[in-house]
């Protein structure tokens, strides 16, 4: 008896231990994100790399597609939505549960922008999903368990992957009549700063603010709905097309170049042994059932 009840003892101990261990491990963990030591590096230098917009296996028809209208009558039986192994993955679940609890936030942007919010969720996912696939140990370890979403940092930063150089032009479009990205006299203000805020600093503090992610979803909502302006004042308009505006949110305004028929491309991101592009998964996504119910097509 004396034997069974050291052993009961031990074993309390052992159990007692492993979660001491894990609320300080958690505790640790929560401390460095309050203080941004968790923040990743982006990849701007790779994925620069990548920046020939491609066909893939997935788009390679996929200006054909569209030489009609960019509407699909039944999406899920469209031949461009194969693969679709991401949606199967750890990585989509964890973005799938954030989207969903911060749709007031994503919702809010998307109307501030002008812009649908599955649209805008396709360029976070292309820079989400890049990150998580290649950073398996930082998903599992960090962002997975706390349910956040990987906060880049160096060269393009905060959950979208935005460069403040960008945001800076996404400010001076918004001021700027005689700009083809000009979204008309009521856009000018959207963005404005405070009497006396400096904004670079303000620029750089919206795009990395973890707690509150609303700039972060409204620039890249304003970015691609003055990429379609710049686009239709060329005369080749690309609205409502996922594949084109994720490629060309991925690329950049200085790689947004009008164009008859734009081919889906981008940044590879490898899922689940498939290669997709930033255009395949914005499309996909779009055209997908995911998350259909608070984010209507």
């Amino acid at each position: 008896m004396i034997i069974f009840k050291r052993v009961l003892g031990i074993i309390f101990d052992i159990f007692l231990y492993i979660f001491a261990l894990i609320g300080i491990v958690f505790t640790t963990i929560f401390v460095a994100m309050q203080f941004g030591w968790l923040n990743v590096q982006g990849s701007a230098k790779e994925r620069d790399a990548y920046f020939v917009v491609r066909d893939t296996s997935l788009t390679a028809n996929l200006a054909d597609a569209f030489k009609v209208t960019h509407q699909v009558d039944n999406p899920n039986d469209h031949p461009l939505l194969t693969n679709l192994t991401w949606k199967d993955s750890d990585d989509f679940k964890l973005l799938k549960e954030i989207f969903t609890r911060d749709q007031d936030i994503i919702n809010r942007a998307a109307n501030d922008s002008g812009m649908s919010p599955r649209l805008i969720l396709g360029g976070v996912m292309g820079e989400q999903l890049r990150f998580f696939s290649s950073k398996r140990e930082s998903f599992k370890q960090y962002f997975e368990p706390l349910k956040i979403l990987a906060s880049l940092s160096q060269f393009s930063y905060g959950i979208a992957g935005l460069k403040p150089e960008t945001v800076a032009k996404i400010d001076e479009n918004l001021k700027n009549p005689k700009s083809n990205f000009y979204l008309g006299k009521d856009m000018e203000h959207l963005a404005d700063y405070g009497d006396g805020v400096d904004p670079t600093a303000e620029r750089f503090s919206r795009i990395t603010n973890a707690k509150d992610p609303y700039y972060s979803y409204l620039y890249v909502g304003l970015f691609m709905r003055q990429a379609e302006m710049q686009w239709a004042n060329a005369g080749y308009p690309i609205d409502g097309r996922p594949d084109v505006l994720a490629t060309l949110y991925n690329l950049g305004f200085n790689r947004s170049i009008p164009k008859p028929n734009p081919a889906s491309g981008g940044a590879p991101i490898m899922i689940n042994g498939v290669e997709y592009s930033f255009g395949d998964i914005a499309y996909q996504f779009y055209y997908s059932d995911e998350l259909l119910d608070i984010y209507p097509r």
